[in-house]
């Protein structure tokens, strides 16, 4: 699974990463460690920070952080406050490199309109969805030029002090329908939204090509709304960077994780990838190659008020440009000629 793996030593059944490697390889580990301290831990850090500054007697500078929030309470649903400084950290290139990761156009997008891309499939993290489009990693601004990518993320993120600014500088906005409406509202903004959400986190396994979408039409009444264009992007092996736990097979572990999805709006899947020291075992990527491919726009005939009929026609177009996607490139990025997309 892993990608120009040095050979390690085996010791017990774990096959441990050899101590002399190159320096481009340790800067690519602390690009993903980065990341991975986002996902996993700056949430948990950023309200322990304020319980510890609140209970340690540091009233005053509680007070100014909870303000700054409520002060500026719109701002993650107004564009945010993106720094292309952040954006252009070195620090992101190594995590692309990593994999590494590949951003791939298939066809110009004209700055004159508005797009909401949809990201599929979600994987355990969405490290693809980070790595492309909020940062500069990949080269984004160079491949669309005069599109501005915002990538979208659960508006819980923007409650949190410190951590929501840090979000922002790279561009992520709030999820909800106003963030939506605002982005949607100027040429040459793109909304990038992982469109099968935490329940398809849960199907994210090595070797599989499982999208939720049939339910998923929200996206699609706000793109027509709006008049924005579609775009399907397909990231082949982002399903492939951990591997996770058989809820097939175990059923009270998928009901476990579906209900607690449906409580805190967050998937629980239990996975593993490789660690820091050995490729066996651990919570980091296997390093394995990503190709994200940005696929052809739909256009959306502007409706304010559509009927759900049109929803329903303007998802099945959909659907079917996600699909042609995938079968249009699944040989060219590793796939078989046997694989198919699977939408639930």
């Amino acid at each position: 699974m892993e990608m120009k793996q040095e050979k390690g030593v085996t010791i017990f059944g774990v096959e441990l990463a050899p101590l002399s490697i190159p320096l481009h390889r340790r800067l690519e580990t602390i690009g993903v460690i980065h990341f991975w301290f986002i996902f996993m831990l700056s949430g948990i850090c950023g309200i322990a920070f304020c319980v510890v500054l609140l209970l340690t007697g540091y009233i005053l500078t509680f007070s100014l952080l909870v303000s700054w929030v409520i002060f500026d309470y719109k701002t993650p649903v107004a564009g945010g406050r993106r720094s292309h400084f952040v954006r252009n950290w070195p620090l992101f290139k190594w995590m692309v490199n990593y994999f590494p990761m590949k951003l791939i156009k298939t066809i110009d997008l004209d700055p004159k309109h508005s797009y909401l891309f949809g990201y599929h499939p979600h994987g355990i993290m969405g490290m693809g969805l980070f790595a492309h489009f909020a940062t500069e990693g990949s080269n984004f601004s160079e491949i669309f030029p005069g599109i501005t990518p915002y990538p979208l993320t659960l508006h819980g993120w923007f409650r949190i002090p410190l951590v929501r600014d840090y979000l922002m500088s790279s561009g992520l906005c709030s999820v909800r329908k106003e963030s939506l409406d605002w982005i949607l509202s100027h040429p040459g903004n793109a909304a990038i939204i992982v469109v099968g959400g935490a329940r398809e986190a849960l199907e994210a396994k090595p070797g599989t090509n499982r999208l939720v979408l049939t339910p998923r039409k929200g996206f699609i009444k706000r793109a027509i709304m709006s008049g924005a264009h579609l775009v399907p992007v397909y990231s082949f092996g982002e399903n492939d960077m951990f591997d996770q736990v058989d809820n097939v097979k175990n059923n009270r572990l998928k009901k476990l994780q579906n209900i607690l999805t449906s409580i805190i709006g967050i998937s629980p899947p239990m996975f593993h990838g490789r660690g820091l020291f050995n490729y066996n075992m651990g919570l980091m990527p296997h390093r394995v190659p990503i190709y994200t491919v940005v696929g052809k726009p739909l256009p959306v005939e502007k409706n304010t008020c559509p009927s759900q009929d049109e929803i329903d026609e303007v998802h099945r177009k959909y659907t079917e440009a996600v699909t042609k996607l995938f079968q249009d490139n699944k040989i060219k990025y590793g796939l078989k000629k046997e694989d198919c997309l699977e939408i639930l």
